[in-house]
């Protein structure tokens, strides 16, 4: 089966939501919502990962999926999406997913063995000392599995946001090489605590898709080279296992004199005030998966793309990131 897949990190959604979890209709926050509808629409998806979507509240009175349920009602009339989300998070940022139910079928499907859930603490060893130390997700994986109308399994899929390498607090020098040191482990802890769950899928032989807003790209920076290592190097897994490598749906960056070419979003260095380009949000599919064709959807680079260029103003207005496209055959 051919399928669309996306990835779509669209910037505090929960601020186009009403108290009461119903969309705005008025306002700016209006205009980008219906910035936004124009870009999904424009895709063509059968699965988009969300990142960053509106909240969902433990008591259960307002959801991630139901809002984004009663958003596509308001936005994308005609549509054939249905929405799935997973375990709340800590914060006001979540994980969830819309997807065609004209032509698959997503479930939630997280472990359910104890100790094992993404909403649990985990023991990692980040250092290679054999000592474990204790991580929490702050924003759990959300554990899926698309499904075929026929109900066959076709694919599992993790989407993750995981922890953010921004220091957003006054520190000194030394406090900033420290919060640094200490924020790169934990985005190691929790790449790893996923590649675990991934292995576990390729055992069964399951396909599995990894997707997300990483905050981490390949061998990129400083740190990256001071612990030999990257998250998203942790999460393409080991070269010892070639059969369970995953691969990105897009081509490595390059260095240029502004960061990286393709890029998905772009960030001021807190040091020099520079602008400078990354490429965070991934997708990330095992060996069994064809990759037909991966794109950033990215204005700025995609020059010759029709459908991008004719919504360069609301990809760049409507979201700090630029979403990722791919399509797969399984």
């Amino acid at each position: 089966m051919k399928l669309r897949i996306g990835v779509y990190n669209v910037e505090w959604m929960r601020d186009l939501f009403e108290p009461d979890g119903s969309p705005k209709t008025t306002g700016k926050d209006a205009f980008r919502s219906r910035q936004l509808a124009d870009i999904i629409q424009a895709m063509g998806v059968d699965f988009l990962g969300i990142v960053e979507g509106p909240d969902t509240l433990v008591n259960g009175s307002k959801t991630t999926s139901g809002q984004l349920i009663a958003w596509a009602n308001l936005f994308m009339p005609g549509h054939t999406f249905s929405a799935v989300h997973g375990y709340p998070s800590s914060g006001q940022q979540e994980l969830g997913a819309l997807f065609d139910y004209s032509k698959i079928k997503v479930l939630f499907t997280p472990e359910t063995k104890d100790g094992e859930r993404f909403n649990q603490p985990f023991l990692m060893d980040t250092t290679n000392r054999m000592i474990k130390e204790q991580y929490i997700h702050f924003r759990p994986p959300l554990e899926l599995s698309i499904l075929g109308l026929d109900d066959t399994l076709l694919t599992r899929v993790i989407i993750a946001h995981t922890k953010s390498k921004g220091i957003f607090d006054k520190v000194d020098y030394a406090r900033f090489e420290q919060i640094s040191q200490r924020d790169r482990l934990k985005l190691f802890g929790e790449c790893m605590h996923i590649r675990e769950r991934c292995d576990q899928y390729l055992a069964k032989g399951q396909q599995v898709i990894v997707m997300g807003d990483i905050n981490d790209g390949f061998e990129l920076d400083f740190y990256e080279n001071r612990f030999s290592k990257s998250a998203v190097e942790i999460l393409l897994g080991d070269a010892w296992q070639p059969a369970w490598i995953l691969k990105s749906v897009i081509p490595k960056p390059k260095l240029n004199p502004n960061g990286w070419t393709p890029y998905s979003g772009r960030f001021k260095d807190r040091i020099t005030g520079d602008q400078f380009t990354v490429l965070i949000d991934h997708i990330l599919v095992s060996l069994g998966i064809n990759v037909i064709k991966g794109q950033v959807w990215n204005p700025y680079l995609e020059k010759t793309d029709p459908v991008i260029q004719s919504l360069k103003d609301q990809l760049i207005q409507a979201s700090d990131h630029f979403p990722i496209l791919t399509e797969i055959e399984i």
